[in-house]
Formats: C-alpha cells, sequence, structure tokens
C-alpha cells in the first residue's frame, strides 16, 4: 500500500530562506510561468519580507512570498500584505497546506504589524488563485455581487500606485507589468466549465488580458470577522498537516 504523503507548510523570513530553497523556489516558478528570470525572481525575491514555503514530504510543491508593512491613508496607519511570486504545482492542488499556511502565517505576523486595520492587497493573473478570495474571505474587492465602498476603492487605488506606479491603471484596476510572467501551457486557459462560476466570469471580464499576465488589484481587509467558514477551519491545523512558527 503506497504511504500517504505529508503536506507541511513553513513560515520563514525571507533574510533566512537558504541558497537551496530560493532555489527550489526559481525553478518551481520557472517550470509553470514563461518570462521568469533568476535575476527578475531574486528582484522580487528581495522586495519581500516572509515566505510561505509547501512540502509534500521533502519535496517543494508550492509557495507564496510576502511583503508586510505599514503605510498611512487618509491620515491614519493602515497595516498591509502584499503577495508576491505564488504558484502550487497541480500535484498540490487537492492540499489545503498552503491555504492554512498563508492564513496562519498573516495572523501571527500581525502581531509584528499592529497599527491601523490590516488589509491583504493580491495580484492575480490567474482565476485559481481570485477564486481564493470567496471562499476564504466574506467580503473583497473587485467582487461580482458587491460594489466596492468608495473608501476601500481610494485604498485600492493608492496601495497599487504607490507599489506599481504608471504600471497600474485606475480606470480598469489592472495592473500591466512591463515584463510579465504567463502561466504557461493550459494553466493560463479558464476551462470552458469554470466560466458558469460568476466569480470566475467576472475575473475574466475585469482582466480580460490575464492570459498575457496582466495582473487584477484586489484588495480584502484580514480580520477575523471577515473569514468564512471554510477560513475559519483554515486556521485549525490538520493532523496530517505540520506548521513551522515563524521565528
Amino acid at each position: 500500500m503506497k504511504p500517504v504523503a505529508t503536506s507541511s507548510f513553513q513560515i520563514v523570513p525571507r533574510a533566512e530562506l537558504t541558497p537551496m530553497q530560493t532555489d527550489e523556489m526559481f525553478q518551481l516558478l520557472a517550470h509553470h510561468f514563461a518570462g521568469v528570470t533568476r535575476a527578475q525572481f531574486a528582484r522580487d525575491l528581495a522586495e519581500k519580507n516572509w515566505a510561505v514555503l509547501l512540502r509534500r514530504d521533502s519535496r517543494l510543491v508550492g509557495f507564496t512570498t510576502l511583503l508586510v508593512y505599514e503605510t498611512t491613508f487618509d491620515g491614519a496607519p493602515v497595516s498591509v500584505v502584499y503577495s508576491g511570486d505564488t504558484i502550487v504545482a497541480p500535484e498540490a492542488w487537492g492540499s489545503t497546506a498552503l491555504a492554512r499556511g498563508w492564513i496562519t502565517a498573516v495572523q501571527q505576523l500581525r502581531e509584528r504589524y499592529s497599527r491601523g486595520k490590516y488589509f491583504w492587497l493580491l495580484l492575480t493573473s490567474g482565476f485559481r488563485t481570485y477564486r481564493f478570495l470567496p471562499v476564504f474571505w466574506r467580503e473583497f474587492h473587485p467582487c461580482y455581487a458587491t460594489r466596492a465602498p468608495d473608501q476601500l476603492e481610494r485604498l485600492r487605488a493608492q496601495l497599487a500606485t504607490e507599489r506599481f506606479g504608471a504600471q497600474y491603471n485606475p480606470a480598469t484596476g489592472v495592473v500591466s507589468f512591463v515584463q510579465p510572467q504567463r502561466l504557461l501551457g493550459g494553466l493560463q486557459a479558464i476551462p470552458a466549465g469554470r466560466v458558469a462560476d460568476p466569480h470566475v466570469a467576472f475575473f475574466a471580464a475585469c482582466n480580460p488580458g490575464h492570459s498575457r499576465g496582466d495582473e487584477l488589484v484586489c484588495l480584502t481587509e484580514l480580520s477575523n470577522d471577515n473569514l468564512t467558514a471554510a477560513g475559519r477551519r483554515m486556521a485549525a491545523p490538520r493532523i496530517d498537516e505540520t506548521p513551522c512558527q515563524p521565528r
């Protein structure tokens, strides 16, 4: 009988990633995205301060990088989690370990970045990543079902402009990078059956250039009250998933 693979997530300060870990991350990203170069990956990673690594047994099968920082909006402090490079290999799509690791990480990092409200700034060129939002968060923007309050729309535009400058189009809410990363092969296509999902259809309409690497800017408040029932379950580790605490 084949042994059951064990999934684990690890929350690592970016400065403590080993050369072997960073090479694993680059290889995994380059295997699934076109337009990935060592120099570009290194620049993106250097701008981040945390990483969440997903392993199945000893193999790296997913990761996301994070920049957690403080800024001001309307004269008040806000704390922000900005997601950078993110990939989960298709073989690990059935695992919830990265989602659990991500939610665990942002909850624990809140203690270090405690001023003002706490927001997730997400860029996504893939519908699967966008679909993460309605599964785990009650309110997020943009969303087909609700219009963002003016204050949140202004905050989204401010954060995106601060980070991406002229590459961000405030009229569309989309970032078009000079050197985009595009999902390879079938990963960039939206299967016909998925367009029936209103969230997926909305994502495709908001970001028609997703297949060429355009990124939709999304924003959600990171609070326990904003978690869905599924999101709250992610905060409780399963017995077959081993979390490692940030140092």
